[in-house]
């Protein structure tokens, strides 16, 4: 099976060395890895092409956007620039650059997506870095697999549409796969490491693209309620819930367009809505 990583990035210069180390010590190598410099204005792009001039499988592409820190539409943007010059694939990744990957990962990942022909979408454990120790980043449940390392089979990628431009995009990713019949696995035996805790550049401003992001998925307003407050409790900020709602009641007033369809948005809330109760349970 053909791997192809995308790694689009805006000015990692910190990180990214740490990264790429990571992947040319594998012990199964990728097939591709396209590094998407996206408007960088430090040497993200000298370092990546340094990797690229001593790996053959490691290209670098140069994207011309912003220098502006735009959460969801703006990273996959440049991944899907990216996406535009990938060669032939079966499993295609959307990484971060401020990952460290265990150097069995993709051997793992790949012996998972073989065994299981349902497994459309598969990832590690991210874990961030607290005193000496590397802790689960615990933002999320450890089933959900998280935007910094989205690995998916290209028949679940191109089932769902590929990607959507904007904030939550790693959510409903995830929630279109399973629409689709296809499994979703989270190895928690693999520790990545996040280099730079997620949250980094957030503003109130992207927790109302977050409320919007909300309505696009069809969360219906008791369940965007409970997810907003659910986001501004690990915020430890109030406000961020009311900024959260009034992106959502903006995007419902304004009628923006959903990033699913009324039947898809059905199986979401019913989805989410069982998760609620089953952890409700006793």
């Amino acid at each position: 099976m053909r791997i192809c990583i995308i790694i689009p990035a805006h000015n990692e210069e910190k990180y990214i060395r740490d990264c790429l180390d990571s992947f040319v010590k594998q012990t199964h190598q990728v097939d591709d890895l396209i590094v998407v410099d996206d408007h960088s204005t430090d040497n993200t792009y000298g370092i990546a092409t340094d990797y690229a001039e001593k790996h053959h499988w490691i290209r670098v592409l140069k994207h011309e956007s912003s220098d502006e820190h735009v959460p969801g539409g703006k990273v996959v943007r440049a991944f899907n620039y990216g996406l535009q010059h990938a060669p032939d694939f079966d499993i295609l990744g959307k990484f971060d650059a401020d990952i460290i990957l265990p150097k069995n990962y993709f051997e793992t990942m790949l012996n998972h997506f073989q065994s299981n022909w349902k497994l459309g979408m598969c990832a590690g454990l991210i874990h961030i870095k607290k005193g000496n120790d590397w802790v689960y980043e615990n933002i999320a449940g450890k089933n959900h697999i998280r935007g910094p390392v989205k690995l998916y089979h290209r028949a679940c990628f191109e089932k769902m549409g590929g990607l959507r431009t904007g904030v939550g995009w790693d959510t409903v990713d995830v929630l279109l796969a399973q629409y689709h019949g296809f499994e979703t696995k989270v190895d928690q035996s693999l520790m990545v490491k996040h280099l730079r805790p997620t949250g980094h550049g957030y503003s109130r401003k992207n927790y109302r693209a977050k409320g919007e992001a909300l309505y696009k998925m069809h969360y219906g307003i008791v369940l965007a309620k409970l997810a907003a407050l659910k986001m501004a409790w690990q915020a430890r900020s109030p406000r961020l819930y009311l900024q959260a709602v009034f992106g959502y009641l903006e995007a419902m007033l304004k009628k923006v367009p959903r990033y699913v369809t009324a039947e898809q948005g059905a199986y979401i809330r019913k989805y989410r809505w069982r998760g609620i109760f089953e952890k409700l349970k006793p």
